[in-house]
C-alpha cells in the first residue's frame, strides 16, 4: 500500500511539473550548439533620423524572443557612417556584456565554450581571450560574446562572413549557453555606472 501511494505521489508531482513547463511564458529560447546565419544591416548609428524612429530594425541581433520584447539585443553593428565599424553586446542600462576578438581563420565547427576563452587551448596569458566593451569589424574573424545583463546571461560565438563597410555584415554563429530570468535576479541595491567607492 505504501509503495501504490508514493507511485501515486510521484506521478502527480510529474504531472504537476509538466504543467507548469507548458503553461508558462513561452521566451522561444535559442537552440545550444546549432550554426545559424544572420545579415546585420546597415550600422546602426549609419541611419536617417526616420528609421532611427523604427528602433533596432535590421542591425542588431535577437538570440531569443524574450530579448526581442524587452529590446535588448544580444549583439549590435554600429558605426557611424565614414566610420570604424564596431560589434557592441552591452547596449542600454546596467547591461556588462562583454565581446572578445577571437582572432581569424578559426572554425566555427571547432569552438567549443571552452575555447571562447582560450581559442588555442594553450595556457600562455597572451592566448586568454581579452573581452571588451567593443570589438572591430573584421572579415573572416571570429568573436565570443559574453551575455551578462540583469535578465539574461549567456554565451555565444559568431565569425563574420562578408563584410561591407557601413551597410551590413554576414554572420555565422552559434549559442553556447543563453538563460534568462525574466524577473530580475535578487542583487543589492543601487548600481551606478559612474559611482566611485568609499568606507
Amino acid at each position: 500500500m505504501k509503495s501504490v501511494i508514493l507511485s501515486v505521489t510521484a506521478r502527480c508531482a510529474l504531472n504537476v511539473l509538466v504543467a507548469g513547463q507548458t503553461s508558462g511564458p513561452n521566451y522561444d529560447l535559442p537552440r545550444l550548439h546549432q550554426i545559424k546565419e544572420v545579415t546585420l544591416s546597415p550600422a546602426y548609428s549609419c541611419r536617417s533620423s526616420d528609421e532611427f524612429k523604427k528602433g533596432y530594425e535590421n542591425t542588431a541581433l535577437f538570440l531569443s524572443d524574450f530579448a526581442k520584447r524587452r529590446t535588448g539585443p544580444d549583439l549590435l553593428f554600429d558605426g557611424a557612417c565614414g566610420s570604424e565599424d564596431y560589434f557592441e553586446a552591452a547596449t542600454a542600462g546596467d547591461d556588462m556584456s562583454l565581446i572578445a576578438a577571437l582572432g581569424a581563420g578559426l572554425s566555427l565547427e571547432e569552438i567549443s565554450a571552452h575555447r571562447a576563452f582560450n581559442a588555442r587551448g594553450v595556457h600562455l596569458f597572451s592566448a586568454y581571450s581579452q573581452f571588451a566593451h567593443v570589438a572591430k569589424v573584421q572579415t573572416n574573424h571570429t568573436y565570443a560574446v559574453l551575455l551578462n545583463a540583469k535578465d539574461k546571461r549567456g554565451l555565444f560565438i559568431f565569425t563574420v562572413t562578408d563584410y561591407v563597410p557601413n551597410k551590413k555584415v554576414n554572420l555565422r554563429y552559434a549559442v553556447k549557453s543563453y538563460q534568462v530570468t525574466p524577473g530580475g535576479q535578487i542583487e543589492s541595491p543601487g548600481f551606478q555606472w559612474d559611482q566611485g567607492n568609499g568606507r
